[in-house]
């Protein structure tokens, strides 16, 4: 599978360049940028906290249970 070498991303940015106009563009990129972000940030929340065992310290005995 080739890659995308900087012939066709420059064509790409052209391309965009030509649809969206300048004003635009940054707009677009602006969106898409804080969309990545907020992905992200909801693909982090996501994991799973790990559990940490109910132990005792020696300095924090258990309180006594009546």
């Amino acid at each position: 599978m080739p890659s995308i070498g900087p012939t066709e991303l420059v064509i790409i940015l052209v391309l965009a360049l030509i649809i969206f106009g300048a004003g635009k563009l940054s707009d677009v990129g602006g969106a898409l940028g804080k969309s990545i972000r907020e992905f992200r940030h909801a693909a982090v929340d996501d994991d799973p906290k790990p559990e940490r065992p109910a132990s005792t310290e020696a300095g924090n005995p258990p309180s006594p249970q009546a």
